[in-house]
């Protein structure tokens, strides 16, 4: 064995048989080994691996060797989300097509994985830019098409008028593109949705059942579903228009409604706005208005009068109709009732218009108010409500909603926060929606045996819409319903489609005649899902969904995707995110370069708990790089000598027994840390001591070397998972021809943890005089005795009245005096 440890030799050595023997290939048994399916988030293939991708996948390496070792059958795997605008944006400025830019980034982000010698099975890699890939999403709409959880609708949405393309929420930054800087305007155009709510009940009913997920994520998911008991109830327009309906979860302030806003879109305001010129304009501002719930919080609250009133369900009263800009189509009816003395936005509305505030709710402890100062949001007592008066805001809730019952103006409904999702992309690189539209026919699926419908490949692109609306040998076809001429569907899925289900198709990738098959259900669900807390709850909630779908078309049976969730914190550097904006980043091939990634790994796990943010530390590093060499040192000296022999426990001195309890005291807490509370910093922090202990005990004795030799393969074992390289490459110098990953995890002896003696600590009035030592099996009374006759104890109790004694079993002994 060499003494000196030398990383990259001994790295590419072990990383190339490991290619060789195919030693992460996954492959079922049913009636053997439990499996176990680990699954860090895919990356997107930007060209170059950072630290936050470095942090993600160790975690998931470390638990996928680790349940490994316990014997499992493990299957960890790894592709890319290769769709996106970044790649539109990198082929407009480097001259070259998105699919050349990410076949060639994806090729060098495989080589940088492999670098790090994660444990991946390769053989199941996926790029879901690939048609061999999207075919299956493409097979799946079309069957929720047929079913009817596929829909197309006009709405409203985030129109870039230079980039000519939808725009999420995200993308608007100030109310400009993110990318074109144009002003952003609302607009209305036709979508493709998936039925997402139809789901809305399940979707939060599962979320009891996912306790190995963070309470957080699943507290996002259901405010994001947002089930709400409510009332729909209608307020009569005049004339031929059709009544007003809105939504409110709080029908015991019905008789407090001062004003009713709608939407720019809605058909009231549209119709107002006919004949009023400047009514007409300030709905056009309004398309111009971001759609998101943040910025709608925020933004000045700006509205109009239509010049019409409603009619009031209840007392028949004349209520005006205002156009508000904080008021959606997208979302509920596209009307919301007003109660100012009671909700803090409608106040601050009313005020600037000086509507009227009423007060018809007062707390319950009959403390006065001033209405007009703010809005009194709390539920209480109901007051200048007519017949409602003096009931509980819980009863108000029942009766008034008999009342519109009774009258046929509205009654309880359920309503849910959570819309179907647009699925359209007004883009070029995602996969093609395989819809024809005929004039005859309407929206016809493309059949099964035209799938996929292929992306073209070689395309310029200048950043003006989709060049697919421009490309006629993509979109001119026959409708294959009827045979005339028909245009195929221009816009393609939102990338969030393609990261819906790519878990499942790792568990059979190469199968090229249907989506799924019964591998599937027999690696589903994944066992261990890691990523970050950033994706709680578009990506997770999408593939909870997706799930389900594919459930439902009989591809899996199981109704959920991830069993348990580990959501991972930021690296960080200088206290903030790492991004090449802040020239704050950390190259990680540098970092292999120099110190090997053995060292990389072991940073990124010891650095910080994997849920909490990790500060970059260069000096930490060193210490990693350092610990390893001490390692490699510590078992290099321990090889110059001849093996020990077997190691017989019952011929240990006490000096034996002593370190041979750390080790298995060592193995009894690593293996809770890493298995069960995923606290990997303080599993390594405990190997570090226990190597710190084998370093200094010096006993060239058979016997004491036995041990050591015990405490070294302990050690090797207990790090594999977290520093693979080393551990290999050590676990042969110590004479073991099978790889390291397939030694048995480390068990701890529970002989070995028992002790002759205990040692206590002794108070008096509960402040430290003294420690004494007592035989393990001694009876209380017999330790009491002890402790009070220490000569250190002894001097602060002569003369004193001993009016207690308390023993704490195993710990301390408190004399009160």
């Amino acid at each position: 064995m060499d003494s000196q440890y030398q990383p990259e030799r001994i790295e590419i050595a072990i990383q190339a048989a490991w290619e060789k023997d195919a030693t992460f290939a996954a492959t079922p048994t049913p009636d053997e080994r439990e499996k176990f399916y680990c699954l860090s988030m895919f990356p997107y293939p930007s060209g170059r691996l950072h630290m936050g991708h470095v942090r993600n996948y160790a975690i998931g390496d470390v638990i996928s060797r680790y349940q490994r070792m316990l014997g499992k059958n493990v299957l960890q795997p790894m592709g890319w989300d290769a769709f996106g605008l970044p790649a539109e944006n990198a082929a407009m400025q480097n001259k070259v097509s998105p699919a050349k830019w990410t076949e060639e980034n994806l090729s060098y982000m495989r080589t940088q994985l492999k670098r790090l010698g994660f444990a991946y099975d390769w053989d199941r890699e996926i790029a879901t830019c690939r048609p061999d890939y999207y075919r299956w999403e493409q097979w799946l709409f079309t069957r929720l098409l047929r079913k009817g959880l596929v829909y197309k609708k006009n709405a409203e949405v985030n129109w870039d008028p230079v980039d000519q393309t939808v725009l999420a929420n995200e993308q608007v930054v100030d109310g400009r593109g993110w990318r074109s800087g144009a002003v952003v305007e609302r607009r209305e155009i036709s979508q493709w949705f998936l039925k997402i709510t139809a789901y809305a009940d399940e979707l939060l009913d599962g979320l009891d059942k996912l306790d190995g997920w963070p309470e957080a994520v699943r507290t996002m998911q259901r405010n994001w579903i947002g089930r709400s008991e409510g009332v729909e109830l209608e307020f009569d327009a005049p004339g031929e228009l059709p009544a007003l309906k809105v939504f409110t979860t709080r029908p015991d302030t019905l008789m407090g409604v001062s004003y009713v806003a709608v939407a720019a879109g809605h058909p009231l305001a549209l119709k107002a706005a006919e004949d009023q010129p400047e009514l007409a304009e300030f709905l056009r501002v309004c398309q111009q208005t971001e759609t998101s719930e943040a910025s709608l919080s925020t933004m000045e609250k700006l509205g109009m009068s239509l010049g019409l009133s409603v009619t009031h369900p209840i007392s028949g009263k004349a209520i005006p109709v205002w156009v508000a800009n904080f008021v959606l189509m997208g979302y509920g009816t596209g009307a919301v009732m007003a109660v100012p003395g009671h909700d803090e936005r409608d106040h601050e509305f009313a005020l600037k218009y000086e509507l009227p505030i009423h007060q018809v709710i007062a707390p319950t402890d009959g403390s006065a108010l001033d209405i007009q100062q703010g809005a009194f949001v709390g539920k209480g007592v109901l007051v200048a409500s007519g017949d409602f008066t003096g009931l509980s805001s819980a009863a108000a809730f029942d009766v008034i909603a008999n009342a519109l019952a009774e009258r046929g103006k509205g009654g309880k409904t359920i309503n849910y926060r959570l819309r179907d999702w647009g699925i359209s992309r007004q883009r070029y690189w995602g996969a093609p929606i395989p819809v024809i539209h005929c004039s005859k026919c309407g929206a016809v699926p493309v059949p099964d045996e035209d799938l996929p419908v292929v992306l073209p490949a070689e395309v310029e692109l200048d950043g003006a819409g989709s060049p697919l609306r421009q490309i006629k040998d993509f979109y001119e076809t026959t409708c294959p319903a009827c045979g005339e001429p028909a245009e195929r569907e221009t816009d393609t899925f939102d990338t969030f489609v393609q990261s819906s289900w790519y878990y499942a198709r790792y568990a059979c990738p190469h199968n090229d005649s249907a989506m799924l098959d019964q591998e599937a259900n027999y690696w589903l669900p994944v066992d261990q899902y890691i990523g970050g807390v950033e994706h709680a709850i578009l990506h997770l909630l999408y593939a909870r969904f997706f799930h389900k779908l594919m459930r439902d078309e009989g591809l899996l049976n199981s109704g959920e995707p991830f069993k348990d969730l580990l959501t991972q914190g930021m690296v960080l550097k200088d206290g903030s995110k790492m991004s090449k904006s802040k020239g704050n980043t950390v190259d990680p091939e540098a970092l292999i370069a120099r110190y090997g990634a053995d060292t990389v790994r072991l940073f990124v796990m010891f650095a910080a708990p994997p849920e909490q943010s990790l500060e970059w530390s260069d000096a930490a590093v060193e210490g990693s790089f350092r610990f390893l060499k001490r390692l490699w040192k510590l078992a290099a000296e321990h090889l110059e000598t001849d093996a020990p022999p077997a190691l017989k426990v019952d011929e240990l001195n006490d000096a034996q027994r002593t370190l041979r309890r750390q080790i298995h005291a060592t193995i009894l807490k690593v293996s809770d840390d890493v298995g069960r509370r995923h606290t990997f910093n303080t599993a390594i922090a405990a190997v570090m001591e226990l190597v710190n202990n084998l370093g200094r005990f010096k006993d060239d004795s058979d016997a004491g070397r036995a041990v050591v030799r015990e405490g070294l393969e302990a050690t090797v074992r207990l790090l594999a998972p977290i520093v693979p390289h080393i551990c290999q490459a050590l676990w042969q110098a110590l004479g073991h021809q099978q790889a390291v990953i397939d030694a048995h995890w480390p068990v701890a002896d529970e002989s070995a943890l028992k002790r002759d003696s205990l040692q206590l600590v002794v108070q008096v009035n509960g402040k430290l005089r003294g420690k004494i030592s007592v035989a393990s099996g001694a009876e209380g009374d017999e330790v009491k005795a002890i402790a009070l006759a220490d000569s250190n104890v002894s001097r602060f109790i002569d003369g004193k009245t001993v009016r207690k004694v308390i023993l704490v079993p195993g710990k301390l002994v408190n004399i009160v005096i």
